[in-house]
């Protein structure tokens, strides 16, 4: 198996603890099989004068539109938005801003490609995954692929769902600058005075977590490291998040991503980000205000009309006696 030496730079790689325990690998790939990857018909699309365009491309590279988190299916839906990115219409969670596109490779076409493909299916591949965070394979089922996402793809700050026992991402990104690309996953934590949303996620241990706004994170730590690969098992504190804003036409955010799945159902539905919003308490009243609060509408346009005294003054009046 020509990628074997993948598993042992997992078993082998250390645990990084900032802004959560995650681990990362930068040159995951050998230089040989990255130089490879990246150059594969596959992969290496490019080169494109309209959204059009790369859409023929890349399903006749064997791609195909799919259902994830942060985008549409619908390829007019969305063409019609990037053409007025300035639309205010959401499809996907009221804590995002945009939407894009994510595609799957689901034919592979070169060797290089088909080999890898085949390897992140593997089952000894994956149970290294799930061995090096402690997570009993038999437990879990997985998912995998290579993924491309188009401009516009936003997921906001969020920790994942509860039934996710583990994710990964390796940057295959084709474009030799693709690393001053406004395309990253950021990892986050939460600001101080938001700290009480996971605190909640702490002590309900069987309601999912939801996305947040932005504004209630900061940024940490952002992987832009192409041919770097990021590995955690979601807790309440992995927050992580992107907000994809680049020219897609020369070359796409492409990912080799997957997931391990608890095979039972871990949590409830939980609040969304919509009910952790703290109110204000309105002021309290004077006792002035307290008067004015209890004389009629009518009262009030009446006293005004005939040049009767205020009620504030009127209330004065009455704290003074």
């Amino acid at each position: 198996m020509q990628f074997q030496y993948l598993i042992d730079k997992v078993n082998s790689a250390d645990f990084e603890e900032h802004p959560f325990s995650h681990v990362q690998i930068k040159n995951f790939l050998s230089d040989g099989h990255f130089q490879q990857i990246v150059a594969a018909s596959e992969i290496a699309i490019s080169g494109f004068s309209s959204d059009q365009q790369l859409f023929a491309a890349l399903f006749d590279k064997g791609y195909k539109i799919i259902e994830f988190p942060g985008c549409i299916t619908d390829r007019e839906v969305y063409l019609r938005w990037h053409r007025d990115k300035d639309s205010k219409v959401n499809y996907t969670n009221t804590a995002c801003e945009g939407f894009g596109v994510t595609l799957r490779l689901v034919a592979q076409q070169s060797s290089i490609i088909s080999d890898l493909s085949a390897f992140m299916a593997s089952k000894e591949f994956q149970a290294s995954l799930a061995a090096k965070f402690g997570i009993e394979f038999d437990s879990v089922t997985y998912d995998t692929g290579i993924q491309k996402y188009l401009d516009g793809y936003e997921i906001s700050p969020h920790p994942d769902t509860r039934n996710k026992a583990l994710t990964y991402m390796v940057n295959i990104n084709p474009n030799a600058h693709s690393e001053k690309h406004g395309h990253h996953t950021h990892y986050l934590k939460f600001r101080e005075e938001f700290n009480y949303v996971q605190a909640y996620w702490e002590g309900h241990p069987k309601e999912d977590r939801c996305w947040v706004p932005w504004t209630w994170c900061e940024s940490q730590k952002v992987q832009r490291e192409n041919n770097s690969i990021v590995i955690f098992a979601p807790r309440n504190n992995t927050i992580h998040a992107v907000k994809a804003s680049y020219n897609h036409l020369d070359g796409q955010r492409t990912q080799m991503y997957g997931n391990l799945w608890h095979r039972e159902v871990q949590a409830t539905p939980g609040p969304e980000w919509e009910n952790f919003v703290i109110k204000p308490s309105p002021p309290k009243l004077t006792l002035a205000g307290k008067v004015k609060s209890l004389v009629p509408r009518e009262v009030k346009a009446l006293i005004k009309a005939k040049g009767v005294p205020d009620v504030n003054v009127m209330a004065g009046r009455v704290r003074r006696s």
